[in-house]
């Protein structure tokens, strides 16, 4: 017993050690990238309607995205804001054709005139900057 709460206790501190020595830039801070959503008429992920149709058509947008295990965790997590039918995609995919892929599973859903795309490309190795 003694010496798995011995272990449990060095594993803990080695995963704070190294997570206190990790560079700046690897730390998560999105308040940059969150500015642009500061800006008045901008649609957030808060002003989801909550009636059942557009609540319907998030759901459906996110499972398209999800079901295609091709796409990247940035692709899989971005915004999906739905408003009176009209949606608006928000968030960085890793390529173009990434981006088309997505814009493209919403527009299945939604319908092309129906979607907004805010989406930016952000290439592996590189880190997600916000437009200022």
């Amino acid at each position: 017993m003694h010496k798995t709460i011995a272990v449990m206790t060095l594993a803990m501190a080695g995963f704070v050690l190294n997570a206190q020595d990790q560079p700046a830039e690897h730390k998560s801070d999105n308040t940059a990238v969150n500015k642009r959503d500061r800006q008045k008429g901008e649609p957030t992920a808060d002003q989801q309607k909550e009636n059942a149709t557009d609540r319907d058509v998030a759901k459906n947008i996110r499972r398209a995205l999800m079901k295609d295990k091709s796409l990247s965790t940035y692709a899989h997590n971005v915004k999906v804001i739905s408003e009176n039918g009209s949606i608006t995609l928000k968030g960085p995919v890793r390529s173009e054709e990434e981006k088309h892929a997505v814009e493209a599973k919403a527009a299945e859903v939604a319908g092309s005139t129906n979607v907004r795309s805010e989406l930016t490309v952000v290439p592996k190795g590189e880190k997600h900057q916000a437009s200022r």
